[in-house]
């Protein structure tokens, strides 16, 4: 049933995920009618249904352009009359032309004619089919917010006092948009990803008078944790600045008070960039707004470079292919230039001179390139990385572990991790993640194992040598952490504990307010404020007299507090090229640590060293530099955009029927146990309820799921993931996934991810089933039996997920507690005579059931899944060989099929225990 009698065939309300879409559609849909009117007018049984329709979508629409300069409360109240009157022709014209505007982006560049006296010449082309240097050319566009209860009259004196403050010299052009109340303003900010500045004026009030629910919905992700129902009114603008800050901290806010500067001292305002006292100097607000946005547009080192290519230059150190001339002087390589263009070798180069910097020793634009970096993902220190995600996670190991430290490891995390155990020389403690049997995928570590591995080595008395806990979060099927409640609970058992997170695919989450809360950096400065508060000591103290003289499991079972003098250290490495806009190999390290100067620093410097090549790849500092700017200024938006275009598939798949039949999207029960969701939600997506607010389960649930990763069960169909991946969505369709298990198939939203797109995966899926449906149809009664036999093996007869087994006594200092020593067996094996081959047979499987005690002497790391099964030093266990016998996978790296398993002999493990002893 719709929500607006008259609106056709249009979905209701409660089944648009955002007011983003609804906005977008509506217009699209007012269009359609406007042009109906026009041509049917509105008398007989079409017209009137058509003007019905057109009023509805008129009242849909009227409480969403409130937040929106584009075409505005007056261009959109003259549209209004347009149709009270029955003026069909120029409402058509000019709905038309504001549809295509929002679709194209034109308004952006240039005002748009919504008269049909005034002609409109240019073709309302899409950004996206503009050339870059086209769209380089005009001055970005933005909007600002003013939060003001004002009159008619009011607003539009604000409007047109900054308007006429517009220089041709300005490098940006902006429209306002005015709002009465605190809570306009945070749905605004919520909703109209255009907003760059919020400007808050003394006379602003605190309700909102707008109860469109897909708006409102906004609100409640503040109101969660936030009460501003008794604020008294002069606290309304301190209070809008500092929610400014909390929700979309990238945003610049203003204050204009007129309350003395003693009052405004004390109260948290938030990032406010400056306070304004009672006065109306327009030109010095319009010049702070345009140096706002102007800070998050500059790119030091893309800016650098860019200036570097323009330059002309003799070349004569070690690059033949700098300024391209080892390429315009060739005969035979001339498609590289003319596939590449100049600038790419223009701007080539093994200098650090001439306005460039040193990645090694950066100083300049590289320096201000990686402080901005840091600013804008909330960490207190940021460096670059030109070769990869991997190459960070081993620099950070080197640097804060040393040889004999005990980590705690996700045992499913990246290879690069296991490696870099190896190099530091670390004691590994590996901690199994809940699996997920019946999809062959793992979830998330519990907290509760977490804890148990440090209270048992508290007991075991080696707590001192525990440096650090390595999680990977969001994993790459998308289960997220409770990173906040891991850190405080940790800590409180080891105040000084060591985090390192892997956000390789979580890059993106700074800009999304509901995910930021569940990143690194963002729990590292909330702690950071949380453990100073008088609050944290009192509730410390209290818990440690209610814990005296308990047992591990009283501990185990308590949400534990941090004690106030604890230390916060976190690391995240972040694969800036994976989820947001950089060239391959892109990433970024973000350092949080208290004691990063005192202790870390000087070894840090060391490791990146040791791992960063002499010769980075400058194109790809530019591209991390100038990702930075785009998710400072756009990052809101489109992680905004990637999260409906994977909404979109989830609503999809489960509400078609076809689709249903062959294929299921795993939803939050699927991926995360009850146990982990104390929010008791099931999916994003009901077909009976519609959408369910993901706020609440954020905030409170042990594990969540990433919404921008769409896992699809595909058992159903017969194939498994990877045949599914490979010969059907790759080789007949083209379209591209990197993640899958037996069943199942990982479809990954990012930044760049269209509507078509999404409307593409769809007919896709859309036409596998229906040629299921026809092959099964036309098929035998044994060519059924076939089929159903196929999906009986990939939905029913699934192998289990092995845990860790443990590592042999010869890597274990002794066998009360679980670490072992992965350099040595990792070392062991570069002698081969210690080394022996096992074919992986019955006769294998029957020794390892018998008892005997068989030692993996490589890695053996499966794609998928993608993280080892077996490590140095591991004793293989008949589950785990049950699970490798079993994959039906064509790459395995560590084991040669021709040779078999690589083990460890018995001598090579006596003579270690001989050595050791």
């Amino acid at each position: 049933m719709n929500v607006h009698s008259g609106e056709g065939d249009l979905p209701s309300i409660r089944e648009y995920y955002s007011a983003t879409q609804l906005r977008a559609d509506r217009w699209s849909a007012l269009r359609e009618a406007a042009e109906g009117l026009h041509r049917h007018g509105a008398e007989g049984r079409q017209g009137k249904k058509l003007l019905k329709q057109a009023e509805a979508l008129f009242d849909a629409l009227e409480p969403i352009e409130k937040y929106w300069a584009f075409p505005g409360a007056h261009a959109f109240d003259h549209l209004r009359k347009m149709l009270d009157h029955g003026n069909a022709e120029d409402l058509s014209v000019s709905v038309r032309r504001i549809a295509r505007a929002l679709t194209s982006g034109a308004y952006r560049r240039r005002s748009i004619p919504l008269s049909s006296d005034e002609i409109d010449n240019e073709d309302y082309e899409d950004e996206a089919s503009l050339g870059p240097e086209a769209r380089a050319l005009g001055r970005p566009y933005f909007e600002i917010l003013i939060v003001d209860d004002v009159n008619e009259h009011q607003e539009r004196f604000l409007r047109h006092s900054l308007q006429r403050m517009r220089r041709p010299e300005d490098p940006f052009i902006y429209e306002p948009v005015v709002v009465p109340s605190l809570e306009d303003a945070l749905m605004g900010i919520l909703f109209n990803h255009n907003v760059q500045a919020v400007v808050v004026r003394p006379g602003l009030s605190l309700k909102s008078k707008n109860d469109l629910p897909v708006l409102n919905q906004y609100l409640t992700r503040v109101a969660a944790d936030e009460d501003v129902d008794d604020l008294e009114p002069h606290a309304y603008g301190p209070e809008t600045c500092r929610l400014i800050a909390k929700i979309r901290p990238e945003l610049d806010a203003y204050l204009v008070t007129d309350r003395s500067a003693e009052d405004i001292a004390g109260m948290d305002l938030g990032l406010c960039r400056r306070v304004f006292y009672n006065q109306e100097d327009f030109l010095e607000l319009h010049l702070n707004i345009l140096r706002g946005v102007n800070r998050r547009y500059k790119t030091p080192f893309f800016t650098a470079l860019k200036e570097y290519s323009r330059q002309p230059t003799g070349v004569f150190h070690a690059m033949p292919i700098s300024r391209g001339k080892s390429i315009s002087r060739s005969h035979w390589i001339q498609d590289m230039g003319a596939f590449y263009g100049s600038n790419i070798f223009l701007a080539e180069t093994s200098a650090t001179s001439g306005g460039l910097d040193s990645l090694l020793e950066p100083r300049g634009p590289i320096k201000e390139a990686q402080d901005m970096a840091a600013r804008a993902f909330g960490a207190k220190h940021t460096f670059f990385a030109t070769n990869g995600t991997s190459t960070c996670n081993k620099i950070v190991v080197q640097s804060v572990v040393r040889p004999g430290d005990i980590v705690l490891v996700d045992r499913d995390c990246h290879k690069s991790h296991h490696y870099g155990m190896v190099l530091a020389g670390a004691n590994v403690v590996y901690m199994d993640s809940y699996p997920l049997h019946e999809y062959s995928m793992y979830g998330a570590v519990p907290l509760k194992e977490i804890k148990h591995h440090l209270l048992t080595l508290k007991a075991a008395g080696k707590l001192d040598r525990v440096r650090m806990v390595l999680l990977t979060n969001c994993t790459f099927d998308g289960v997220v952490y409770n990173v906040r409640r891991v850190m405080e609970e940790c800590l409180a058992i080891k105040k000084d504990l060591i985090f390192l997170w892997d956000e390789a695919w979580f890059g993106f989450a700074r800009f999304g307010p509901t995910y930021r809360q569940r990143t690194a950096m963002d729990v590292a400065n909330t702690l950071r404020e949380t453990l100073r508060a008088p609050e944290t000591a009192e509730a410390w103290e209290a818990q440690q007299e209610e814990l005296k003289g308990k047992g591990d499991d009283a501990w185990l079972e308590t949400r534990l507090v941090p004690p106030p003098d604890a230390r916060v250290r976190a690391y995240a490495t972040q694969s800036t090229h994976k989820t947001l806009t950089s060239l391959r190999q892109g990433s970024m390290i973000h350092v949080n640590d208290q004691d990063f100067k005192g202790e870390v620093e000087q070894a840090f410097h060391e490791a990146y060293m040791t791992h960063t090549s002499t010769s980075p790849n400058y194109q790809i500092i530019a591209s991390l530099d100038v990702g930075r700017r785009q998710v400072e200024l756009e990052g809101f938006e489109f992680v905004q955009r990637q999260v409906e275009s994977a909404m979109a598939i989830r609503r999809a798949v489960r509400t078609h029927p076809v689709l249903k039949k062959y294929f299921k999207v795993l939803s939050l029960s699927d991926i995360v146990p009850a146990e982990f969701r104390q929010s008791g939600q099931e999916s994003y997506y009901d077909p009976e309820q519609g959408w369910i607010d993901k706020w609440a389960m954020w905030g409170q649930d042990e594990f969540v799921l990433d919404p921008t990763r769409i896992t699809l069960a595909v058992g159903g169909t017969g194939w498994d993931g990877d045949t599914f991946k490979t010969e059907i969505l790759m080789n007949k369709f083209g379209i591209q996934i990197n993640k899958t298990s037996r069943n199942t198939v990982l479809f990954m939203t990012n930044i760049g991810t269209t509507r078509s797109s999404v409307a593409y995966l769809i007919e896709v899926l859309v036409e596998i089933a229906n040629d299921l449906d026809e092959l099964l149809d036309d098929a035998s009664k044994m060519e059924r039996r076939s089929f159903e036999n196929r999906v009986a093996a990939l939905v029913e007869h699934v192998p289990p997920l092995p845990d860790f087994s443990r590592f042999h006594d010869s890597f274990r200092s002794s066998k009360d507690t679980p670490e072992g020593d992965i350099r040595t067996a990792f070392f062991l094996a570069y002698d081969e005579d210690n080394c022996d081959y096992l074919d992986l047979d019955d006769k294998l499987m029957d020794r390892l059931e018998k008892g005997e005690e068989l030692v993996s002497a490589s890695f053996i790391i499966p794609y998928p899944p993608g993280f080892p099964i077996l490590v140095p030093g591991q004793v293989i266990s008949p589950e785990i060989m049950s699970f490798m016998r079993a994959l039906d996978v064509s790459e395995i790296h560590g084991f040669r099929a021709d040779l078999g398993l690589r083990v460890f002999t018995k001598d090579a493990l006596k003579n270690l225990k001989k050595k050791k002893s």
